[in-house]
Protein backbone atom coordinates (compact mmCIF):
# COMPACT_ATOMS: atom_id res chain seq x y z
CA UNK A 1 0.00 0.00 0.00
CA UNK A 2 1.18 3.42 -0.69
CA UNK A 3 1.02 6.00 1.80
CA UNK A 4 -1.72 7.84 -0.29
CA UNK A 5 -3.53 5.14 0.40
CA UNK A 6 -3.04 4.86 3.60
CA UNK A 7 -3.65 8.31 4.45
CA UNK A 8 -6.93 8.22 2.45
CA UNK A 9 -8.16 5.02 4.26
CA UNK A 10 -6.95 6.77 7.82
CA UNK A 11 -8.78 9.77 6.70
CA UNK A 12 -12.18 8.10 6.28
CA UNK A 13 -12.05 5.22 9.13
CA UNK A 14 -11.80 8.41 11.34
CA UNK A 15 -14.50 10.09 10.01
CA UNK A 16 -16.70 7.02 10.24
CA UNK A 17 -15.54 6.64 13.87
CA UNK A 18 -16.21 10.01 14.96
CA UNK A 19 -20.36 10.17 12.56
CA UNK A 20 -20.73 6.27 14.21
CA UNK A 21 -19.79 7.48 17.38
CA UNK A 22 -21.71 10.77 17.49
CA UNK A 23 -24.86 8.97 16.19
CA UNK A 24 -24.70 6.26 19.03
CA UNK A 25 -24.73 8.40 22.04
CA UNK A 26 -27.56 10.32 20.84
CA UNK A 27 -31.23 8.29 21.49
CA UNK A 28 -33.29 9.83 18.24
CA UNK A 29 -35.68 8.20 16.05
CA UNK A 30 -33.82 6.04 13.47
CA UNK A 31 -35.03 8.25 10.59
CA UNK A 32 -33.54 11.27 12.25
CA UNK A 33 -29.99 9.50 13.05
CA UNK A 34 -30.28 8.43 9.08
CA UNK A 35 -30.49 11.95 7.93
CA UNK A 36 -27.81 13.05 10.68
CA UNK A 37 -25.61 10.36 9.31
CA UNK A 38 -26.07 11.08 5.75
CA UNK A 39 -25.24 15.00 7.24
CA UNK A 40 -22.02 14.33 8.11
CA UNK A 41 -21.38 12.04 5.03
CA UNK A 42 -21.93 15.01 3.23
CA UNK A 43 -20.18 17.06 5.11
CA UNK A 44 -16.86 14.89 5.42
CA UNK A 45 -17.28 14.41 1.87
CA UNK A 46 -16.96 17.72 0.82
CA UNK A 47 -13.83 18.38 3.50
CA UNK A 48 -12.31 15.73 1.37
CA UNK A 49 -12.95 17.10 -1.87
CA UNK A 50 -11.43 20.03 -0.92
CA UNK A 51 -8.71 18.57 0.63
CA UNK A 52 -7.86 16.57 -2.44
CA UNK A 53 -8.26 19.37 -4.92
CA UNK A 54 -6.05 22.05 -2.53
CA UNK A 55 -3.67 22.29 -5.14
CA UNK A 56 -6.26 23.31 -7.99
CA UNK A 57 -8.27 26.05 -6.04
CA UNK A 58 -5.74 28.86 -7.46
CA UNK A 59 -6.76 27.81 -10.51
CA UNK A 60 -10.16 27.18 -10.21
CA UNK A 61 -9.99 31.04 -8.48
CA UNK A 62 -8.35 32.44 -12.11
CA UNK A 63 -11.29 30.37 -14.07
CA UNK A 64 -13.85 31.81 -12.24
CA UNK A 65 -12.05 35.34 -12.91
CA UNK A 66 -11.69 34.83 -16.73
CA UNK A 67 -15.68 33.62 -16.94
CA UNK A 68 -16.68 36.75 -15.17
CA UNK A 69 -14.33 39.12 -16.82
CA UNK A 70 -13.01 37.07 -20.06
CA UNK A 71 -9.26 37.65 -18.54
CA UNK A 72 -7.02 34.69 -20.31
CA UNK A 73 -6.21 32.10 -17.18
CA UNK A 74 -2.27 31.22 -17.28
CA UNK A 75 -1.14 27.06 -16.52
CA UNK A 76 2.27 27.16 -16.82
CA UNK A 77 3.37 28.39 -19.76
CA UNK A 78 0.31 27.70 -22.01
CA UNK A 79 -2.82 30.31 -22.27
CA UNK A 80 -6.55 29.29 -21.67
CA UNK A 81 -8.68 32.38 -23.28
CA UNK A 82 -12.31 31.76 -22.98
CA UNK A 83 -14.91 32.29 -25.33
CA UNK A 84 -16.77 36.16 -25.57
CA UNK A 85 -20.38 36.71 -25.69
CA UNK A 86 -19.99 36.63 -29.20
CA UNK A 87 -18.63 33.53 -29.31
CA UNK A 88 -15.49 34.66 -30.51
CA UNK A 89 -11.85 34.84 -28.98
CA UNK A 90 -11.00 38.42 -27.94
CA UNK A 91 -6.88 38.47 -26.01
CA UNK A 92 -5.25 41.74 -24.81
CA UNK A 93 -1.74 41.52 -26.59
CA UNK A 94 1.12 43.97 -25.66
CA UNK A 95 2.73 45.69 -29.14
CA UNK A 96 6.24 47.04 -28.36
CA UNK A 97 4.91 47.73 -24.87
CA UNK A 98 1.11 49.23 -25.84
CA UNK A 99 -1.76 46.91 -24.75
CA UNK A 100 -3.75 46.43 -27.70
CA UNK A 101 -6.88 43.87 -28.09
CA UNK A 102 -7.39 41.55 -30.82
CA UNK A 103 -9.96 39.30 -32.01
CA UNK A 104 -8.11 35.89 -32.80
CA UNK A 105 -8.71 35.00 -36.56
CA UNK A 106 -7.42 31.89 -37.80
CA UNK A 107 -8.39 32.95 -41.46
CA UNK A 108 -6.49 35.61 -41.50
CA UNK A 109 -2.82 35.36 -42.91
CA UNK A 110 -1.75 38.03 -41.27
CA UNK A 111 -1.76 39.65 -37.87
CA UNK A 112 -3.50 43.25 -38.76
CA UNK A 113 -3.82 46.21 -37.24
CA UNK A 114 -5.15 49.88 -37.71
CA UNK A 115 -3.11 52.99 -38.08
CA UNK A 116 -3.61 54.72 -34.89
CA UNK A 117 -2.67 51.68 -33.13
CA UNK A 118 0.82 51.39 -34.99
CA UNK A 119 1.34 55.03 -34.41
CA UNK A 120 0.19 54.66 -30.86
CA UNK A 121 2.47 51.19 -30.43
CA UNK A 122 5.09 52.78 -32.42
CA UNK A 123 5.36 50.27 -35.15
CA UNK A 124 7.46 51.02 -38.09
CA UNK A 125 5.12 50.84 -41.49
CA UNK A 126 6.22 51.34 -44.65
CA UNK A 127 3.51 52.73 -46.84
CA UNK A 128 5.52 52.78 -49.98
CA UNK A 129 4.66 49.18 -50.05
CA UNK A 130 0.86 49.11 -50.00
CA UNK A 131 -1.57 46.27 -51.44
CA UNK A 132 -4.50 45.08 -51.52
CA UNK A 133 -5.36 41.60 -49.50
CA UNK A 134 -8.65 40.02 -49.81
CA UNK A 135 -10.75 39.44 -46.42
CA UNK A 136 -14.03 38.12 -45.70
CA UNK A 137 -14.86 41.51 -45.59
CA UNK A 138 -14.04 42.03 -49.10
CA UNK A 139 -10.62 43.88 -50.32
CA UNK A 140 -8.66 46.13 -48.02
CA UNK A 141 -5.20 48.19 -48.94
CA UNK A 142 -2.80 47.51 -46.51
CA UNK A 143 1.05 48.60 -45.35
CA UNK A 144 3.10 46.43 -44.07
CA UNK A 145 4.48 47.34 -40.77
CA UNK A 146 6.98 45.28 -37.81
CA UNK A 147 7.15 45.15 -34.13
CA UNK A 148 9.27 44.63 -32.20
CA UNK A 149 7.70 42.50 -29.87
CA UNK A 150 4.23 41.03 -29.91
CA UNK A 151 3.42 39.70 -26.43
CA UNK A 152 0.23 37.33 -25.21
CA UNK A 153 0.61 35.96 -21.46
CA UNK A 154 3.82 34.16 -21.44
CA UNK A 155 4.56 34.38 -25.13
CA UNK A 156 6.59 37.04 -26.98
CA UNK A 157 7.53 36.93 -30.24
CA UNK A 158 9.93 39.61 -31.56
CA UNK A 159 10.38 40.98 -34.95
CA UNK A 160 6.78 40.29 -36.28
CA UNK A 161 5.51 41.03 -39.38
CA UNK A 162 2.56 42.97 -39.39
CA UNK A 163 -0.42 44.15 -41.71
CA UNK A 164 -1.46 47.87 -41.19
CA UNK A 165 -4.77 49.51 -42.18
CA UNK A 166 -6.43 52.55 -42.27
CA UNK A 167 -9.84 51.13 -40.78
CA UNK A 168 -8.84 52.04 -37.02
CA UNK A 169 -10.98 49.27 -35.66
CA UNK A 170 -9.51 46.29 -37.44
CA UNK A 171 -7.41 44.65 -34.89
CA UNK A 172 -6.91 40.77 -36.18
CA UNK A 173 -4.62 38.00 -34.71
CA UNK A 174 -3.61 35.88 -37.48
CA UNK A 175 -2.00 32.88 -38.28
CA UNK A 176 1.58 34.43 -38.84
CA UNK A 177 1.66 34.87 -34.58
CA UNK A 178 -0.80 31.37 -33.96
CA UNK A 179 1.43 29.26 -36.51
CA UNK A 180 4.74 30.25 -34.74
CA UNK A 181 3.45 28.67 -31.48
CA UNK A 182 3.87 24.79 -30.71
CA UNK A 183 0.59 23.96 -30.27
CA UNK A 184 -2.65 25.85 -30.16
CA UNK A 185 -6.78 24.77 -30.51
CA UNK A 186 -10.10 24.98 -29.47
CA UNK A 187 -11.04 23.23 -26.60
CA UNK A 188 -14.74 23.66 -25.72
CA UNK A 189 -15.36 27.29 -24.94
CA UNK A 190 -11.82 27.70 -24.70
CA UNK A 191 -8.33 28.61 -27.19
CA UNK A 192 -5.24 27.01 -25.84
CA UNK A 193 -2.54 28.79 -26.99
CA UNK A 194 1.08 26.78 -26.07
CA UNK A 195 4.48 28.08 -26.78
Amino acid sequence: MTNDVMLGGLYLLMAAMLVLGGLMSRREPLAKLAVMGLAWVAIFAGGFVLFTFRDNLGWVAQRLRAEATGTPVEVGQTLRIPMAIDGHFWVTARINGHDVKFLVDSGATMTTIGMKTARDANVSVDSGRDQLVRTGNGMVRVASGSAETVEIGPIVRQGMQLHVTQDDDLNVLGMNFLSSLQRWGVEGRWLVLQP
